[in-house]
């Protein structure tokens, strides 16, 4: 079966690597989890940004680059402390209409209405890791009490979509015209999708053919995995691709690991690295942070995530 055959028969399998990185020891306040990646490959180099949790109870968002995967342990890490107060699940892509880069992540500050709300940061040059600027809400009107978190920005010809998940088992979106993005006014919550999943939506266009593809964890036996669902525009509806436990996109039944029994918030290796989001179907490469049994039964704020690569098998 060839590789792109799996988006007809909903059936993947996937080579696990070893883990790619995980929480750098040492320092008055060692790091816990590296986890919640998102990844772009420009001029030459792949760019690793992901929520970074330390033994205080402190989270920020981490960036390295690297030029092979076997390198990502050992490049240099750079914490970028754009806030003082909670904020991580980052997302980053290029915007070319406005030839910026935009850092899309959630982040919690009382002087802010609602306090928890999708902020960004944009820069011009991806190698200066210390040029972000400083967070500013994505939505001129968010809702007062939303339940929300995990969110996504992707552009079509006409809109940018913002997807969220709340926690209970619904997939959210709202858009606005890509002229206000970002900052603009967005339309009211709608409901994408409902059913058995968790949190961490992923939406992506899929490269030479008609569909968008959402990847959104879920829980099942006592772990995190996820699963697929297929549209034909990003307003839906969406049809579950690689549904359940037994026929996941992925988890433990079709990625054999030694070392991880969750396949966690993660996100795909895309073929661009604009606001649409493609990804190639016959060549599926995903960056996930993973947990053993034993790891992820510790409290939550103390597992150990390390991040991992997936290939799809051909």
């Amino acid at each position: 079966m060839h590789a792109e055959d799996s988006f007809t028969t909903g059936r993947f399998s996937w080579q696990v690597s070893a883990p790619l990185l995980g929480p750098k020891p040492g320092g008055a306040d060692p790091q816990v989890a590296v986890k919640d990646p998102t990844i772009v490959f420009d001029q030459g180099f792949w760019n690793l940004y992901a929520t970074v949790r330390f033994t205080s109870g402190r989270v920020d968002i981490v960036a390295t680059r690297f030029k092979t995967w076997a390198d990502a342990a050992t490049a240099p890490r750079h914490v970028l402390a754009l806030h003082d107060k909670y904020y991580c699940a980052p997302q980053l892509f290029f915007y070319a209409p406005q030839k910026r880069w935009f850092l899309i992540y959630q982040l919690a500050d009382d002087s802010q209405t609602p306090p928890f709300q999708p902020c960004y940061s944009t820069t011009t040059d991806l190698s200066d890791l210390k040029s972000w600027s400083k967070p500013k809400p994505l939505m001129a009107n968010p809702p007062a009490k939303p339940k929300w978190l995990d969110f996504w920005v992707i552009c079509d010809a006409t809109y940018a979509h913002l997807f969220w998940t709340s926690l209970d088992g619904k997939l959210w979106r709202c858009q606005t015209e890509r002229k206000n993005f970002p900052g603009g006014v967005w339309s009211p919550p709608t409901l994408a999708l409902q059913a058995d999943i968790f949190e961490a939506s992923h939406t992506y266009k899929l490269k030479d053919r008609p569909e968008y593809l959402t990847i959104v964890e879920a829980q099942g036996k006592g772990r995190r995995y996820f699963k697929a669902y297929l549209a034909d525009t990003l307003t839906g509806p969406w049809k579950p691709l690689a549904g359940s436990w037994e026929k996941p996109f992925a988890g433990l039944t079709n990625c054999p690991s030694p070392w991880t029994t969750n396949i966690s918030h993660g996100e795909l290796v895309r073929s661009g690295n604009d606001e649409t989001l493609e990804i190639d179907p016959k060549n599926l490469q995903f960056v996930f942070q993973g947990a053993s049994d034993t790891e992820y039964r510790t409290a939550y704020g103390k597992i150990p995530w390390k991040l991992g690569l997936l290939t799809e098998k051909p």
